[in-house]
């Protein structure tokens, strides 16, 4: 990786391996993430997907890994500084405190904010605007547990939008969610891609991947990976491979739509 790759980078690793216990997940893995670009993962379950994302992020240790956050070495950074320019959507949350939907949504602001200042007006204007990016406007004043899986998991998103990163992680953004809901998260972090900023998503629908991704990471769960651009890597051998299972490729117009079947 040059250099110059590296200080147009928003996110770039090298060497990065994931291990649970003696596995190998993932084996050297080499990357980079710039504005504009959206990389979807996927994998069957147990892949290291997850523990991948956390690892991208700082959140657990990568021995002999070089990972950068732009020229700055991940792991030596302050954490509140990576949170300025990194946001991390969990797979599961759970709420420390009682909050309402406004309150949790502003909890992303804190980023932005010095120790003991207050939300301002546009603090409030920015959580209310990803809350309705989200469809979850008039539901501000209601408690964030009384909220049903998929509207939960829409908070948590409309969290990180008012956190505004440079630098999305979302670890299956699509958990919970309804289809027409699926399309309209996606839609909303593919327009902030085209806006500078890069997106990372762990996915369990190709067809998703093949619609929104620039690029995809693919995870054996045995140290192989594969990693490049969607219309390179994303077709039915890989997948078969990768799943396991059989698939079928449609073609609509220019979208391309993968089908699994059960396996033989």
């Amino acid at each position: 990786m040059g250099q110059a790759e590296v200080s147009n980078a928003i996110l770039s690793c090298e060497t990065l391996d994931i291990r649970v216990g003696s596995r190998t997940l993932v084996e050297g893995l080499k990357l980079q993430l710039s504005a504009g670009d959206f990389l979807a993962v996927l994998g069957p379950n147990g892949v290291g997907k997850t523990l991948t994302l956390h690892a991208l992020a700082g959140l657990r240790p990568a021995p002999g890994a070089n990972l950068r956050l732009g020229t700055e070495p991940l792991l030596q950074l302050d954490r509140r500084k990576v949170a300025a320019r990194l946001g991390l959507l969990l797979q599961e949350h759970a709420d420390a405190f009682p909050t309402t939907v406004l309150e949790m949504a502003l909890l992303g602001r804190h980023t932005q904010l010095g120790f003991w200042q207050w939300e301002r007006a546009a603090d409030l204007a920015s959580a209310r605007k990803a809350l309705a990016q989200m469809d979850l406007a008039g539901l501000e004043q209601r408690m964030a547990a009384t909220l049903s899986g998929g509207e939960r998991r829409r908070l948590a998103l409309a969290t990180l939008l008012v956190q505004d990163p440079q630098l999305f992680l979302l670890d299956e953004p699509m958990n919970h969610l309804d289809p027409w809901h699926r399309f309209t998260v996606l839609e909303t972090f593919a327009k902030l891609a085209t806006q500078g900023r890069a997106i990372v998503a762990s996915l369990h629908d190709p067809s998703l991947a093949a619609r929104y991704a620039r690029s995809v990471l693919l995870l054996h769960g045995d140290g192989r990976w594969q990693y490049g651009p969607t219309q390179e890597l994303l077709n039915i051998e890989n997948l078969q491979q990768l799943y396991a299972t059989p698939f079928r490729r449609f073609v609509a117009g220019d979208e391309e739509v993968f089908l699994p079947g059960p396996p033989a």
